[in-house]
């Protein structure tokens, strides 16, 4: 019996979905190119390859060099590419000729890679349509420039609608095979958290702890989902720099994620002390935070749109706020208002899949919104990646935060901005605090949201146990 490819789902997953595709566009070509390695100084050292996640979902083949179009009228399916040369074992190893390629992912019909221009070009004669979707890699805009002959500038106008509606439906909602691998790459997540929280104490530097969560990645097999987030500077939201120094009084973000072994994404963020004890301060914030998540999770359901999840999300904050004294006046005015945005000035959560982000290479305003709603033009609320209503299968984050960002409050208190609602002189004692972000994984099930994965301490009791343990 042949040993199972641990690396794809069995054929039959990927023509199943193509057949879904099929149907859902109903004529003229799909044409989905793969990526190519990226050089990094020249072309043979480049960054780990990483397929194009659509090109994934419908053939599950993780190698660069790679094109695939579909004819929805006849239902025939190529892929293109071209088999290794006889020295490439030298350097690579024994890898899969095409012919393989195409049995393991349940394709039709081989061909060389250069006559894909040829099948291109006959199609285009004979007047079908050509659907292709919204490319990213500078290597790609190439591609389909030079095979449908579309000037570069123009590519992104002449995307296919119905293609990339169709792929965001399908792709939206989850198989139980794929939340499979999101809690296979979440019980990983929760180890390199726990041993983050266990690791962490003053006099180290980010990066440290960073170079513990890599190596734990790498002895389990897998790789982080995202570039990790880890920083005693939380109030910058996407903070990459890992040169400071950990002390006492400081809390500090870890937003990191592994991914399954095909390529399925995680993404959790917890905050904790570095010196083992939340400050007052500290306490009341990320009590206020954690009140939020809850407050958002137990809102997820089908039919909800999560736009009004992260409202009241908000107004959970103003309200907490206002019982500190930092606010004033409703919670329900003051969001409405955006006052509340100088404390919470991004989006709730996503959507999660293959991507951390999911699909948001096929354009935000699509995957995120639907047809007949707008994105907003308030500060904090334009911020919303997910607005959408809720379906089951759904994976998203929550992910509230709180934030103090020193730039941000001296600017909005020199224009006597919100002064009515914001007290600027009550929120000086909260600075130390920087940020405070909590994040976890929710499925949408037929009446509920559903954590997912093991459980990951966030409850202030629990984070400080682990906490006194380590320093």
């Amino acid at each position: 019996m042949a040993k199972p490819d641990l690396t794809m789902f069995a054929p039959h997953v990927y023509r199943q979905r193509r057949e879904q595709l099929i149907t859902a566009v109903g004529s003229g070509l799909v044409l989905l190119p793969g990526n190519e390695d990226s050089p990094i100084n020249s072309p043979d050292i480049h960054y780990p390859f990483r397929q194009d996640s659509s090109f994934l979902y419908y053939f599950g083949i993780n190698m660069p060099g790679l094109a695939a179009i579909i004819d929805t009228e006849t239902g025939m399916e190529t892929i293109y590419g071209d088999d290794p040369g006889p020295e490439a074992v030298i350097w690579t190893g024994a890898t899969k000729d095409l012919e393989e390629i195409r049995q393991t992912a349940g394709i039709q019909r081989k061909a060389p890679v250069d006559t894909l221009f040829a099948d291109a070009q006959e199609a285009l004669s004979q007047k079908r349509t050509v659907h292709y979707l919204p490319p990213h890699r500078p290597e790609n805009f190439l591609k389909l420039h030079h095979l449908l002959g579309i000037p570069l500038k123009h590519l992104r106008k002449h995307v296919s609608r119905k293609l990339l509606r169709a792929v965001i439906q399908q792709r939206s909602v989850k198989e139980p095979r794929e939340i499979e691998q999101i809690e296979y790459a979440l019980k990983t997540t929760r180890d390199l958290h726990v041993r983050v929280m266990q690791t962490a104490r003053p006099g180290l530097r980010e990066r440290d702890l960073l170079g513990a969560m890599q190596e734990m990645a790498t002895r389990k097999g897998g790789c982080f989902s995202f570039t990790p987030i880890v920083t005693v500077h939380p109030q910058i939201l996407h903070n990459h720099h890992q040169g400071n120094r950990l002390s006492a009084g400081q809390l500090l973000l870890n937003d990191s994620g592994m991914d399954s072994p095909l390529h399925y994404a995680s993404d959790i963020t917890r905050t904790f002390p570095v010196g083992g004890r939340f400050t007052p301060q500290q306490k009341e914030i990320y009590n206020l935070v954690l009140s939020m998540q809850e407050t958002a999770i137990r809102l997820v359901k089908p039919g909800i749109r999560y736009r009004d999840i992260h409202l009241e999300s908000a107004r959970e904050l103003a309200r907490g706020l206002v019982d500190l004294g930092l606010m004033r006046g409703d919670p329900a005015e003051i969001v409405s208002r955006g006052a509340h945005a100088l404390f919470f000035p991004h989006g709730l959560g996503h959507l999660m899949g293959l991507d951390t982000h999911d699909m948001e290479d096929l354009g935000e305003d699509y995957v995120g919104y639907e047809e007949d709603m707008q994105r907003a033009t308030i500060f904090g609320l334009r911020s919303l990646r997910l607005a959408r209503r809720l379906k089951p299968g759904f994976v998203l984050t929550v992910e509230p935060g709180i934030y103090f960002i020193p730039a941000l409050i001296d600017r909005w208190k020199s224009e006597n901005r919100y002064a009515g609602m914001i007290d600027y002189d009550a929120v000086e004692p909260y600075r130390h605090v920087r940020g405070i972000r909590i994040e976890d994984d929710i499925l949408v099930e037929v009446k509920a949201g559903r954590v997912l994965g093991p459980p990951i301490p966030k409850i202030i009791s629990e984070i400080e146990e682990i906490r006194g343990s380590a320093t």
